[in-house]
């Protein structure tokens, strides 16, 4: 089992000195929050994107790829229903892609609640019709680029749109593209009627990707979930993907969460059969 961290989770570390941290506590993979090297993705440079990508190689870190795709940006929205902005979504969605390409990796993981919730007067049915239209419009530069999208629910703490597995599902169908998959992550799954257990293995023709926390925000191991039948259950249906580390309360510490987070994860995954 492959497990990876999400480079937010070093705050403002250098990106030599975090990678070279991740490397050492046991991590081989790396994903990354575009807003960690710049809030406009149109802002950053051929050169940088080359940069970043072989400080984390350097450091025997694999690029995996992007998440928080639309935080901290401006003008853009998966599910309005102003055809121009969704036009403008989907050109930056293009971007990313070419950015997530540059970087070496070749997942996007599209979560970014405040750039998805419902606007006044919009149902979730034309919320998802909006946003298959955005997706539409980006898919085939995903697809010429080897990069797929990973629709990530959330749950009701984050937002009102695509909040369960169900839905991205849904919304996969919907987009109708083999680039265009589900991303699963533990505290969202912790909010569905279902057990996390069961929603992964109702998911499993359809999970790329794969977010280890807890449902108080932390690392995996670090709150009262337990990891042994999620592991358990990840390799029951033989998934290949990555289990990528990402919290939000930083509280612990950077080296803590890093730290007891992967060690965590091994001695569960050491109980598997």
């Amino acid at each position: 089992m492959k497990f990876a961290i999400c480079n937010e989770t070093f705050q403002d570390w250098p990106f030599e000195k975090a990678f070279a941290f991740a490397h050492e506590c046991g991590y081989t993979g790396v994903e990354f929050a575009p807003f960690t090297i710049d809030k406009n993705a149109y802002n950053i440079s051929a050169e940088k994107r080359a940069e970043v990508r072989k400080q984390a190689e350097d450091a025997g870190l694999q690029p995996i790829g992007l998440h928080w795709l639309l935080a901290f940006t401006e003008g853009y929205y998966l599910t309005s229903p102003d055809a121009d902005v969704r036009k403008r979504t989907s050109a930056y969605m293009e971007e990313l892609t070419r950015l997530c390409s540059d970087l070496g990796g070749n997942i996007l993981v599209l979560g970014s609640p405040m750039q998805r919730n419902l606007l006044p007067g919009v149902t979730h049915e034309q919320a998802m019709e909006y946003a298959a239209d955005v997706l539409k419009g980006a898919i085939p530069v995903m697809e010429d680029l080897g990069v797929t999208l990973a629709l990530e629910p959330l749950g009701h703490e984050e937002g009102d749109f695509l909040r369960t597995a169900e839905l991205g599902i849904k919304l996969a169908q919907m987009v109708d593209s083999p680039n265009c998959k589900l991303h699963l992550d533990v505290k969202a799954m912790s909010t569905e009627k279902k057990s996390i257990v069961d929603v992964i293995r109702d998911s499993k023709e359809w999970m790329v990707h794969f977010h280890a926390n807890d449902a108080n925000r932390r690392g995996p191991g670090m709150g009262d979930i337990d990891f042994v039948p999620i592991l358990q259950t990840l390799k029951d249906i033989d998934y290949q993907g990555w289990v990528s580390v990402e919290v939000f309360d930083y509280d612990p510490g950077v080296e803590t969460l890093a730290t007891e987070s992967i060690r965590n994860l091994q001695a569960c995954l050491e109980t598997v059969s």
